[in-house]
C-alpha cells in the first residue's frame, strides 16, 4: 500500500474480513484469478480468495456448485454499441444468454466458470470494460445520469466528471481497502437521476453566485445507504465546482478510510461513521484534507422520476430523440442485446445507456427514422410503452443466483405486475420494488410499494412470504417506507396489492400520487386496510 494504515494497530479490533485484507489486498486475487485458479479449477480456491473474488467484480452463484456472477462497470450507465455487442458475446458464450440490468447501471452476468474468467476480462479490456471492483470493499461503479450529454434537465454534461473520478479510484490501491462497499453518485439532472439520497458521497446540481457571476456546480451527500438499518444521505454545507469534484471525492474517502468502522462488518459502512459525528464534524474533517470550500449556493434538484425514461422524448440536440425501453426487472437475453447494439449502430450514433430503475435507452434517433425504429421486433418484448405496473417493478437477482436472498424474486415480481396490469385500471404508475433479503439491492427502501422476502412456516411447510412497506420516495421531502405488521405469502402477493392500490384509488384526491396520498392519510390507514384485507382471506 503507498498509504500507511491508521486503524492496524490492534488486531483485536478488527473483524475476519479486516485481517485477511491486511495479509493480501483484495485487488491481488485478480492476477491469482488468472495465472492459479482458472487453471487448477474451482476446488482450488480456498476461502478467503473466495471473498477477495469480489474485488475481481466476481461472487459465487447460488448453489456454491461452481458457478460465479460478474458485474460490469458501466460509468452513468453509458455504453458503446461495440461494448454492448462484447458483453453480449460474453453472455452468450459462457452465461447461457442471461444479461441483467441491475440498480447501479451495471451488467450482470451468471453461470460463469473461473476457467472462463481470464478471456473475459481480456475481452472487456479490449472494449474499454472492467468488472474489477464492480464488488467488494472499495469505491464501485459511479451511478450518473444516463442521459448526459443528451438532457434537457440537466445543468452540466456530467460524463467527463464521472470517468475521471472512475479513472482515479479503479485499481487505486491507496483505497482498494475501505472499511465496506462505497457507492457514488454525480449527475447534474434537476430530477434526481443519480438518487443522492442513497449513496455513501452523490454530487447533485447547484448553483451559487462568486465574484458577482452565477457558478454552475454541486452541493454534496454524505452517508446514505439501505440494507437493513437504512440512513438517507446529509448534505454538507459546500459548494463544489466541476474542477474540484475529484478534489471532494478523494477527502470524503479518505476519511472514511482512515476513520470509517473496522470491528463489525454489519456497522462498518460511511452511513454510521456520518450518523454518530454528525455532518458538520465530517465536513470538518473533510476540510481537513482537503483545504478549505465555499459554502452551499442554491439547490437545482426540483423533483424526482425516479430515473424512468420509457417512450420516446426529444433530446437537448434539435431533430433527435431517444428511446426508453422497459426490460421487465432488468433481464434480457444476449440476442436481444446484439439487437440493440445495431439498432444504435443503424439509426443513432453506436450508444446505449442503462439506468438505475434497471431499463436501457437507445438514444441519437433522427426524428424522421423513430417510427421505422419502433418496428424493430425487438421492441415488441423491450417495448417503450410498456403496461403501468410491469414498468414500475424492481427486482433484485433473489436466491435463483444469490446466497444471500431466502425468496426468489424476479418470476415473482413479473407475475405480481402481470396480474396488477390485468386486474387494476389506474392511470398512476406505483413503483414496486422486490428483495429478497434486507441487504436491499433492489431498494425497495425508496419505492411506493416495497416487498421484502421471508419464509414463513405453515401446515405444508415453509413458503415464501413478504413484508409490505409504503411511501417511500427521494428528491425533495426524501424518506423510506413504512413497514406494514402482517406478512403476506409470496402466491398472495398479486390480489393484496391490488386491494391496497385500490384503496389508493378509491381514496386519493385529483392527481394525487402515491406519496403524497400516503402522506396524507398516514401508514395507519393503509395497515388498518392491510389488517382488513388479511382477515378477509383467512
Amino acid at each position: 500500500m503507498a498509504y500507511e494504515p491508521i486503524w492496524n494497530q490492534d488486531p483485536s479490533k478488527l473483524n475476519k474480513m479486516e485481517l485477511w485484507k491486511l495479509e493480501k489486498d483484495g485487488l491481488d486475487v485478480i492476477r491469482t484469478i488468472i495465472e492459479e485458479y482458472a487453471h487448477k479449477g474451482y476446488d482450488s480456491i480456498p476461502e478467503d480468495d473466495m471473498n477477495r473474488f469480489k474485488w475481481a467484480g466476481v461472487y459465487e452463484q447460488k448453489p456454491k456448485d461452481g458457478h460465479f456472477m460478474m458485474r460490469v462497470r458501466i460509468n452513468s450507465g453509458v455504453m458503446t454499441s461495440d461494448q454492448a455487442r462484447e458483453m453480449a458475446a460474453i453472455a452468450k458464450q459462457y452465461g447461457r444468454d442471461l444479461v441483467d440490468v441491475t440498480t447501479r447501471q451495471a451488467i450482470q452476468f451468471h453461470w460463469l466458470r473461473v476457467e472462463d474468467l481470464p478471456d473475459i476480462f481480456n475481452r472487456l479490456e479490449k472494449v474499454g470494460l472492467y468488472s474489477y471492483e464492480a464488488c467488494g470493499d472499495c469505491p464501485r461503479t459511479i451511478v450518473g445520469n444516463p442521459l448526459a450529454d443528451i438532457d434537457k434537465d440537466e445543468l452540466i454534461d456530467t460524463k467527463d466528471l464521472v470517468n475521471q473520478v472512475n479513472d482515479f479510484f479503479l485499481m487505486n490501491r491507496d483505497f482498494s481497502n475501505l472499511p465496506r462497499k462505497y457507492k457514488m453518485s454525480i449527475s447534474s439532472n434537476i430530477y434526481n437521476s443519480g438518487h443522492a439520497e442513497i449513496q455513501c458521497l452523490a454530487f447533485t446540481p447547484a448553483t451559487k453566485v462568486i465574484d458577482g457571476q452565477e457558478v454552475i456546480g454541486f452541493h454534496v451527500w454524505v452517508g446514505g445507504g439501505l440494507s437493513a438499518k437504512p440512513h438517507l444521505a446529509k448534505q454538507m454545507d459546500m459548494f463544489v465546482t466541476p474542477e474540484e469534484v475529484l478534489k471532494v471525492a478523494v477527502g470524503v474517502t479518505t476519511v472514511y478510510r482512515d476513520h470509517g468502522y473496522r470491528e463489525k462488518r454489519h456497522h462498518a459502512r460511511l452511513k454510521f461513521l456520518v450518523a454518530d459525528w454528525g455532518v458538520e464534524k465530517f465536513r470538518e474533517e473533510v476540510i481537513k484534507v482537503i483545504g478549505e470550500m465555499p459554502t452551499k449556493g442554491d439547490d437545482k434538484t426540483v423533483g424526482w422520476q425516479a430515473a424512468y425514461f420509457d417512450g420516446v422524448h426529444p433530446q437537448k440536440q434539435e431533430g433527435l430523440s431517444y428511446i426508453g425501453l422497459s426490460l421487465p426487472v432488468g433481464r434480457i437475453t444476449a440476442d436481444e442485446l446484439f439487437d440493440l447494439a445495431r439498432i444504435s449502430d443503424q439509426y443513432g450514433k453506436g450508444t446505449l445507456r442503462a439506468t438505475v430503475s434497471q431499463n436501457l435507452i437507445v438514444s441519437d434517433i433522427p426524428n424522421e427514422k423513430i417510427d421505422e425504429v419502433l418496428k424493430e421486433q425487438v421492441f415488441e418484448r423491450l417495448t417503450p410503452n410498456p403496461k403501468h405496473f410491469m414498468s414500475r417493478t424492481v427486482s433484485c437477482t433473489g436466491n435463483e443466483f444469490c446466497n444471500l436472498a431466502v425468496v426468489e424474486t424476479k418470476a415473482r415480481a413479473v407475475s405480481v405486475a402481470e396480474y396488477l396490469d390485468e386486474h387494476v385500471q389506474l392511470d398512476e404508475e406505483v413503483r414496486i420494488h422486490f428483495i429478497g433479503c434486507p441487504n436491499a439491492c433492489g431498494q425497495k427502501h425508496i419505492a411506493d410499494i416495497g416487498l421484502q422476502g421471508a419464509l414463513i412456516k405453515t401446515p405444508e411447510g415453509m413458503v415464501d412470504a413478504f413484508d409490505i412497506a409504503v411511501g417511500g420516495i427521494l428528491g425533495p421531502g426524501a424518506q423510506f417506507n413504512t413497514t406494514l405488521k402482517g406478512r403476506v405469502k409470496g402466491d398472495n402477493v398479486g390480489p393484496v396489492l391490488a386491494q391496497l392500490i385500490h384503496f389508493f384509488k378509491e381514496n386519493r384526491n385529483n392527481g394525487e400520487s402515491f406519496n403524497e396520498f400516503f402522506n396524507r392519510v398516514g401508514a395507519g390507514a393503509f395497515q388498518e386496510k392491510l389488517t382488513q384485507i388479511m382477515a378477509d382471506a383467512s
